[in-house]
């Protein structure tokens, strides 16, 4: 369990629907997948933080297209740690990331295990960071994870690249992660999905109350996001694709009487998805 300071993580919107995450604890500053640099720049000076690191999870260019300016407003002729996957190209990335790699940063004091998640892009990854224990107040903070485009409340990202095997091999690590685990998703896509896991669990009552409550957050104007690991699993039929009443959905929606694998439900739902 790592010891640190307590740290804050904001979602700075961006474009229609991107949240680009802000790590900081109330001087240094972590920011994840800027897309867009002029928002960054605004609320860093707002907060007055000091940027000291960039997190990127994929290369699509609504999570790259703003590191350059960024670095350009705030690295102050230092050069600035850029991390991102080894298997995409990642504008000033000068710490590629494998499967396994561990990220340390000094400020904000962060550490986190890369996690290798293809499906939505070929090389995408993410960053999960364990529990915290707090010095003042004592008090243990819940793991953090920045999937990127891999994972959504409610839905996964679409396949751009990967196969459905893949995802469900890049949801499953999500799986296996603690149930208080926060997840930053960085789309506000949670209505729209929330609207699919229906059609796919009628009859899912945690759903329900989840649909409820995401209204709720999104007449108040509030983001729906984190969410936990927990939650995900009971409310995502991405990350349920071994319940039977997601797997008589995927049948129904395929036109078949049975389908041979929990990747095979998640290519129908998938495919459904798309279309829906």
């Amino acid at each position: 369990m790592v010891k640190s300071t307590a740290l804050q993580v904001w979602p700075i919107p961006a474009f229609s629907d991107n949240y680009i995450w802000c790590i900081h604890d109330g001087h240094s500053a972590l920011i994840v997948d800027p897309g867009d640099a002029a928002p960054v720049i605004q609320y860093l000076q707002e907060n007055q933080l000091q940027l000291t690191g960039i997190l990127i999870t994929h290369y699509h260019a609504d999570h790259i297209g703003g590191i350059a300016d960024l670095l350009s407003a705030t690295s102050n002729g230092h050069t600035l740690p850029v991390y991102g996957p080894v298997a995409e190209e990642i504008p000033g990335c000068n710490h590629p990331l494998i499967q396994g790699d561990e990220v340390h940063i000094a400020a904000p004091a962060s550490y986190f295990q890369v996690l290798e998640v293809p499906g939505h892009t070929l090389g995408h990854i993410a960053y999960f960071a364990p529990a915290l224990e707090v010095k003042d107040p004592p008090r243990v903070e819940p793991p953090r994870l920045f999937c990127g485009d891999t994972l959504f409340a409610s839905g996964c990202g679409r396949l751009f690249e990967g196969t459905p095997t893949q995802m469900h091999a890049s949801l499953a690590k999500f799986a296996a992660l603690p149930g208080n685990t926060l997840v930053y998703c960085t789309h506000e896509y949670t209505l729209s999905n929330i609207r699919f896991a229906i059609a796919v669990e009628p009859n899912n009552t945690d759903l329900i109350a989840w649909a409820k409550h995401a209204a709720d957050l999104r007449a108040a104007h509030l983001p729906t996001v984190p969410t936990t690991i927990a939650q995900e699993m009971k409310t995502n039929p991405f990350m349920r694709c071994d319940q039977p009443a997601v797997i008589a959905a995927a049948c129904k929606i395929a036109q078949r009487p049975a389908l041979d694998s929990a990747a095979a439900v998640l290519a129908a739902i998938r495919a459904w998805k798309d279309q829906f």
